[in-house]
């Protein structure tokens, strides 16, 4: 019996070190970690680092507004399961009163750095239907976001950066008003993106001369009980682009698709494009005339490749690396 003890005892003990080994930090409210909140982790991270950080955190809601500033380049936080390990604050734009810009004060998460990475996390915005409140706001480049959901009302999700790529992958995205929007280049994989009310998905503002905006490849549109006319997108700013490929979409896209930035001509300068698309919503008989079909050719133009190469020629990973 003894030994049986001692060989139990063994296995724990070489399980919990070979757990400690693989991050450099833990984080657990019961105090079981290095730390019980995400920021003092992430705040223990060392600035540049030589080799990346890896944060795990355990099960829990985090009721905290966390920042990865640009300093924690190559960070990864890893939660220990999507549906349990959550980020959740309640800022939005009239209670955090900084005037006509409050909207990019709201997040839950603000990732500056580049080369960041987030698994199997929620990351929520709770305040409710009561205007723009971001729940996830991204400023760094090649950021990539596996396994995650992101759930909030308008403005969900603000992806910035003239240069910035994001990288989403087997996420649920949830909003109601533009909840996909900003500047940056986005591709969307396998992703559920579901709308909560009658408005628009996706408002970019890409920069003019950028080859690509936001990408939705292979991706899912649903929507609530009693949605029933949503738009993929209108443009926030001259130049937006965005592009639906190979997604099933359901009959609460509107016919028409897209829309135009009211009172503007942004229509002029938009490109909104779709490819082989399935589902009640996706026929394209009825829409915009200023937006397009792709062609096969056009179509191949749009793999992950391509869609993240650098926007600046600069040494750097390969796109294989770091979106994965």
């Amino acid at each position: 019996m003894k030994k049986i003890i001692a060989l139990f005892l063994l296995i724990v003990v070489t399980g919990a070190t070979t757990y400690a080994q693989k991050y450099d930090f833990i984080v657990a409210q019961d105090g079981s970690g290095n730390f019980t909140t995400i920021q003092a982790a992430i705040d223990a991270s060392k600035s540049f680092p030589d080799k990346p950080v890896t944060i795990y955190i355990k099960n829990g809601i985090y009721k905290e507004k966390v920042k990865v500033s640009a300093c924690n380049t190559f960070l990864t936080l890893i939660g220990e399961s999507t549906e349990k390990t959550i980020i959740s604050y309640d800022d939005y734009f009239n209670k955090i009163n900084r005037g006509r810009n409050s909207t990019f004060y709201t997040y839950t998460l603000m990732v500056e750095a580049d080369d960041f990475r987030a698994e199997n996390l929620t990351i929520e915005n709770t305040a409710g239907p009561v205007g723009q409140a971001v729940a996830l706001h991204v400023e760094g480049d090649r950021c990539s976001f596996v396994n995650c959901k992101f759930l909030g009302n308008q403005d969900t999700l603000y992806l910035a950066g003239q240069t910035s790529r994001d990288y989403f992958s087997n996420c649920y995205i949830e909003g109601t008003t533009d909840f996909i929007f900003g500047g940056a280049t986005a591709l969307f994989e396998s992703c559920t993106i579901n709308s909560k009310s009658n408005s628009y998905i996706t408002a970019a503002s890409t920069p003019q001369g950028k080859s690509y905006g936001f990408v939705f490849n292979d991706c899912k549109l649903t929507a609530d009980a009693g949605v029933e006319k949503v738009f993929l997108g209108r443009p926030w700013r001259d130049y937006a682009k965005v592009v639906f490929i190979h997604c099933d979409m359901g009959k609460h896209i509107a016919p028409i698709g897209w829309a135009n930035w009211s009172n503007t001509t942004r229509d002029q300068t938009a490109y909104y494009a779709e490819f082989e698309n399935r589902g009640e919503g996706a026929s394209n008989d009825k829409r915009a005339n200023w937006s397009h079909q792709l062609t096969e050719k056009e179509a191949l133009m749009y793999s992950k490749e391509k869609v993240l190469a650098a926007a600046l020629p600069s040494p750097e990973p390969l796109v294989s690396d770091w979106a994965r």
